[in-house]
C-alpha cells in the first residue's frame, strides 16, 4: 500500500519524466496548461517568475552546503585566462615554432604569470592542510568561481591533499564549465551573477583576489564595497601580487582625491608569498 507521501513523490516524479520524455524524442516543449507549474519550463522562464528563479538561485546552492557541512570558507578569486607552467611552456614552444610575433609574446606573459598559478596551488594546500585535523565546525574550505586559470589553481590545491573545495561557476555564452578539480557535490551552476556573488560572501571568512580582469575587479571592488560600507563584518582582503594591483589601481591617488578615507587603505592587505597570505589570515582570526 502507498502512503501518501509515496503518492506525492510518484507525481512529482511523473511530472519530471514527462519532460524527460520530450528532450529524449527532441520535440521541443509547448506552453500547456495542464502542465503542473514546478515543472512548466515556459512558466518558469517568464519575465514574471524572475523573482522565483532568484529565489532557487538562493536555496539550492545554500541547502547543498548546508547539508556537507560547509559553513567557512576562503574566496579565491583571479584570472581565467592563466596555466600552469607546463601548459604555458608548449604553447610558448607552438608559439615559438609558428613564428608569429603577437603569438610569442602573448605566450611570454603566460609563462610569466604562470607564477600566479603556482602560488594560488600551493595557498589552498595551506588551507587544506589546517583544515585535515580539524572539527567539522572548525574546516576551512576553498570556494572559487569554478572556472580555469587561478580558479582552477585554487581547487587543484586542495584536491591534491584530498579536501572538499566549493566551485560556483556562471552559465556564460561560450558554455564554461566547472574544471576537473571542484568537489563535484560543491560543483554549482548559476544564470545570475548578482546570486552567484552572493553566494561568494555567505560563507566567506576572507578573500584572496589574484591577479585578473574584469570579472576579479567586479567581485573584488564588491567586497571592498561591503566591508567599507559596514554592511558585512570586517573580514581579510587579500591582493595577491603587490606590483600588479599597486600598477592598475593608485589606491593614493584615491586618497588624495578625497574619494576614499585614509583609512580605507587598512581594508586590504599586499602579498607576494601564499604562506604569508595564509598566516596573515590565521593571525586575523588567531588560529
Amino acid at each position: 500500500m502507498h502512503t501518501t507521501e509515496d503518492i506525492k513523490q510518484s507525481r512529482i516524479a511523473d511530472a519530471w519524466a514527462e519532460l524527460q520524455e520530450h528532450a529524449n524524442s527532441g520535440a521541443s516543449l509547448e506552453p500547456h496548461a495542464n502542465r503542473l507549474a514546478f515543472a512548466d519550463p515556459e512558466f518558469l522562464l517568464r519575465r514574471e517568475t524572475r523573482g522565483i528563479r532568484f529565489q532557487l538561485e538562493l536555496l539550492k546552492p545554500d541547502l547543498d552546503q548546508q547539508a556537507m557541512g560547509i559553513e567557512h570558507t576562503i574566496v579565491v578569486f583571479g584570472g581565467a585566462r592563466f596555466k600552469d607552467h607546463e601548459k604555458a611552456n608548449l604553447q610558448l614552444e607552438q608559439a615559438l615554432q609558428s613564428g608569429n610575433a603577437q603569438a610569442i609574446q602573448k605566450a611570454k606573459v603566460l609563462v610569466r604569470n604562470a607564477d600566479f598559478y603556482d602560488k594560488a596551488r600551493v595557498f589552498a594546500q595551506n588551507v587544506a592542510r589546517y583544515s585535515q585535523d580539524k572539527s567539522a565546525d572548525q574546516k576551512i574550505y576553498i570556494a572559487t568561481g569554478g572556472g580555469p586559470g587561478i580558479m582552477e589553481a585554487a581547487n587543484r590545491g586542495a584536491h591534491d591533499l584530498n579536501a572538499l573545495s566549493v566551485g560556483l561557476n556562471i552559465a556564460l555564452p561560450h558554455e564554461q564549465s566547472a574544471n576537473p578539480y571542484v568537489s563535484p557535490e560543491l560543483s554549482f551552476k548559476f544564470h545570475y551573477f548578482a546570486l552567484r556573488k552572493m553566494h561568494f560572501l555567505m560563507r566567506a571568512k576572507a578573500l584572496v583576489a589574484f591577479p585578473g580582469g574584469f570579472g576579479t575587479l567586479d567581485e573584488l571592488f564588491e567586497v571592498l564595497t561591503l566591508v567599507q560600507t559596514k554592511k558585512v563584518n570586517p573580514v581579510p582582503i587579500v591582493l595577491f601580487g603587490t606590483e600588479f594591483w599597486k600598477r592598475l589601481i593608485d589606491f593614493d591617488f584615491l586618497v588624495q582625491e578625497g574619494v576614499i578615507a585614509a583609512e580605507d587603505i587598512q581594508l586590504f592587505h599586499f602579498s607576494d608569498d601564499p604562506v604569508e597570505a595564509w598566516e596573515y589570515i590565521r593571525q586575523f582570526y588567531q588560529l
